[in-house]
């Protein structure tokens, strides 16, 4: 890896085709306020990890709250990301991940950077 905490395009999740294949036989993990979806890929890109996030719109009426919790989920994701990395280096594993916003608040950033790892750690454990 280039850029220990770097987040470029190709560790983004983008393909609409694999987006609708996560959510359909993805699994989930749920660590409220946050739910993870994901799915073991087998072409392995070049990069072991594809994430992706979201917000509903249901609970955030305005763009402009829905892209900055977007915003900060992606920087807590990328400040927090290396032990996932490694885990699936060592593994020689690939997934790809989607992490949906689902409380109803607006969150800190310290609130998501105190979050992620915790959150990180359970994707470790159920990734095997």
């Amino acid at each position: 890896m280039t850029g220990t905490f770097s987040y470029n395009k190709f560790e983004k999740l983008k393909s609409r085709k694999q987006i609708e294949l996560l959510f359909a036989k993805g699994k989930s993990i749920s660590a409220f306020p946050v739910k993870v979806f994901y799915l073991p890929v087998e072409n392995t890109p070049m990069h072991p990890v594809q994430v992706g996030v979201g917000v509903s719109a249901r609970n955030f009426k305005k763009a402009v709250d829905r892209n900055t919790i977007k915003r900060r989920m992606r920087e807590a994701y990328r400040l927090h990301k290396l032990p996932l990395h490694e885990h699936l280096v060592a593994q020689q594993k690939s997934v790809a991940v989607f992490i949906l916003w689902i409380d109803k608040q607006m969150p800190t950033t310290a609130a998501l950077q105190d979050l992620m790892p915790a959150v990180i750690e359970k994707l470790i454990k159920q990734l095997g």
